[in-house]
């Protein structure tokens, strides 16, 4: 029974959380102190890595894909003309 107890001591998360104070983990207290120091540069969050360039309007982008399944429908109607030749 005593050993149960013992157990119940140990493992009591209810009591632990209800402490007044916590002390921070390890890397907490590592980067803590590491920022005191050399503090970081701001950031945004989830900053793009790269600016992105202007972008091409839909309709460029349209006519380039219409133009190249174009292109590849000649290329194979040549390339069957020319076979049965």
């Amino acid at each position: 029974m005593a050993e149960q107890d013992d157990w119940e001591r140990e493992f009591d998360h209810v009591w632990a959380n209800s402490a007044e104070h916590k002390e921070p983990s390890a890397r907490a207290r590592m980067l803590a102190a590491r920022w005191r120091e050399n503090p970081p540069d701001p950031a945004p969050f989830r900053a793009d890595p790269d600016p992105v360039g202007p972008r091409r309007s839909s309709w460029v982008s349209t006519a380039i894909v219409i133009g190249c399944v174009a292109a590849v429908m000649v290329l194979i109607g040549f390339v069957q003309l020319s076979a049965s030749y």
